[in-house]
């Protein structure tokens, strides 16, 4: 089942470009795009995008290969910052 009838049909059919399912990484100080992945085929599904405050290298890596066996990551052992209150 994908989507279809939406509005974003129209607006895509004029401007002549196709639909493409992708995640941007937007940096919100200037507004510009840092990286983006675009995901190719029938996504059934998108369940979830969250932020990694901190996170300087994130990656990821499968379980169904070897590499899993040889990747070895060492924390910085400082305290994490208390979130901010709202009040």
């Amino acid at each position: 089942k994908t989507f279809s009838g939406l509005a974003l049909d129209d607006a895509l059919a004029a401007r002549k470009v196709e639909p493409r399912c992708a995640i941007y990484v937007v940096d919100l100080k200037t507004g510009d795009v840092a990286h983006w992945a675009r995901l190719h085929g029938v996504v059934t599904e998108l369940y979830d995008v969250v932020a990694l405050p901190g996170v300087k290298k994130p990656m990821m890596i499968g379980f169904k290969s070897d590499e899993v066996r040889r990747v070895v990551s060492v924390a910085d052992m400082a305290p994490l910052p208390k979130p901010a209150t709202v009040q």
